[in-house]
Formats: structure tokens, sequence, C-alpha cells
């Protein structure tokens, strides 16, 4: 914001009276920490991932940072604030909420599984993507079914839901899942690489994405029935509602024009960079139900 406020004062502004029209007389006038951190700073700080294709991922040596999430942060930012500078920081699945709490990421713009116990601490936007959490394998493997588990090595990223889904199913199988981790989403496909594990479990986009970049695409397959699936959002800071409601109209607006339809088709239907392979994943049954009618429900709602 070098030459104008007034963008960040109109927005805040009309957003303060929306709130109004529907608050009680003695209603406090609710604050925008975000908005107004990004007017004082003249940038907007975006949470992105180095390796999560389609989502978010870095391309090539200057790291230029795009993907399905990465899309939807900058049109939500660069209508919100039209004026601000985006700032782009490399995040992981682990610090990714730390960061958003603290204040240092205005948005977070990877692939966030939205759950209760997340919800304690940040806020989520409204679902733009529903996963299925799934096992990439080599393709001479024997596995098949997620019942297949026990007593295998199983890699996955620090910081996922898949963790916890492995110790679950390690409790239901009655037999040890040896899981060993990778500090990202990168390092856990190359533990599969390189042998010294006999499956990936992650969400099947992420995953479909990793093959597609991988060495050879056609040594691995994606198989098992799903260990569950999980609504991915970009997420903020918990104590704004504002910034929120701001967040969520664009979204909704892109979902409800057709908008949101062609930008999941770039990314997850037509040749992606940076191998100009497609990923094959057109739009479900779930994902169109909620473009149509968007929410912000967690994870638990999916598993009842």
């Amino acid at each position: 914001m070098a030459t104008s406020r007034t963008p960040f004062t109109a927005l805040a502004a009309g957003l303060t009276l929306a709130f109004a029209t529907l608050a009680p007389a003695n209603a406090q006038t609710p604050t925008t920490p975000t908005l107004e951190k990004i007017k004082a700073s003249g940038k907007a700080v975006l949470g992105v991932r180095e390796t999560s294709p389609p989502m978010a991922y870095a391309l090539g040596a200057n790291e230029k940072y795009v993907g399905y999430h990465v899309e939807l942060c900058e049109r939500v930012l660069k209508e919100i604030v039209p004026d601000a500078k985006l700032e782009y920081m490399a995040v992981t699945a682990q610090n990714t909420l730390p960061l958003v709490q603290n204040g240092t990421l205005d948005i977070g713009c990877g692939p966030t599984t939205n759950n209760t116990a997340r919800q304690q601490q940040v806020a989520f936007a409204v679902t733009t993507y529903v996963s299925e959490v799934r096992m990439a394998v080599r393709k001479d493997s024997d596995l098949k079914s997620i019942s297949q588990l026990g007593n295998r090595t199983i890699a996955a990223s620090t910081g996922t839901t898949a963790v916890q889904l492995l110790r679950k199913q390690e409790r239901t199988l009655g037999a040890p899942v040896k899981t060993v981790l990778g500090k990202d989403h990168h390092e856990s496909f190359m533990l599969l690489e390189s042998g010294r594990a006999d499956a990936f479990v992650l969400d099947d986009n992420l995953l479909a994405g990793l093959i597609s970049n991988s060495k050879d695409p056609s040594a691995y397959r994606i198989v098992g029935e799903p260990l569950g699936a999980e609504p991915i959002a970009l997420l903020f800071r918990k104590d704004d509602p504002t910034f929120k409601a701001a967040v969520d109209g664009v979204l909704t607006r892109l979902m409800q024009s057709g908008e949101m339809e062609k930008i999941y088709t770039k990314w997850f239907v037509n040749p992606i960079p940076p191998k100009n392979m497609s990923l094959n994943l057109p739009l479900g049954t779930t994902l169109r139900q909620l473009f149509a009618t968007p929410n912000d429900k967690p994870l638990e709602s999916y598993q009842q």
C-alpha cells in the first residue's frame, strides 16, 4: 500500500457495516487484525508448499510457486487487498498452523485438512477440495488393500493426518504397521522410490501429483480403498471473523459463477508443469455439491 490506503479502508468499512447490520445494537464492532497487519506492512504473506502438486509447489530455480490452492489464494488476496504485495513463504505440514497462529502467515495455501482439533487453533475457509487418503506403491508390489498393511513399512509425511489414520488402522488390524516419516512429501516419496517403504499414504491428489513428477511415473500405482475422505481448505487466524467473511465471499463467488470449476480443471485435468502431464482427476460429485452449497464443515462431519 505504498500509494493508497483506500482499498483496505473501503473493505474494512464495508465488512463492518455488513456485520453491524446483523449484530445486536450493543455488539462491538468487529476487528480486522489481518487486514490491519497487511495495511501496515504493505504485503500479504502466503504460506505455500514446495512439494505438494497440484495444490502448491515450486517450479524451477527461481522457486515460482504454483498450484490449485496457490491460485485460489492469489485470486482471494488480489480482490480483498489489491494494492498489497504478495510474499510467498515455504512451509511444511508441521509448521503451517504455528506460523498462522503467531501472525507470520496471513493465509495458508497448502493442502491442509480441516478438522475439529485444528479449528481450535486456526480458522478455515469454505472447503475447496475433498481428498481421499490412499496409498501409492511400486507397480511390482503385491499391496492392493489397506487390510494388507500389517507388518509392512509405510511412509507418511510429518504433520499430516495420514499418520493418525495409520495408527488407527494398526489398531484395527491388530498387527504392527511400521510408519517411517519424511519431513515433507518429497522425502516421503523418496522412501517409497528407494524401497525403504512398501507404500506411501497421503491424499490421492497429492500422490498423483508426486507420481506425475517422478523420474518414471509408470513405475507407481495408487491402490487400495480410501482410509478416509478429508475436506481441504485455506486457513488463517482464528480471531478474525471479518477476514474469514471476506475470503469466503470471494471463494463462494468463484464457485457459484463456475470459475472455480475452470480453475479445478486447469490443475486436476489439464496437463500441468513441470512435465506437462495430466493427473486425470475430474471433478467428483462431492466437490461439485460443495461448489453449489459451500460450507466449512470439519473432517469429523464426513465420518458420520
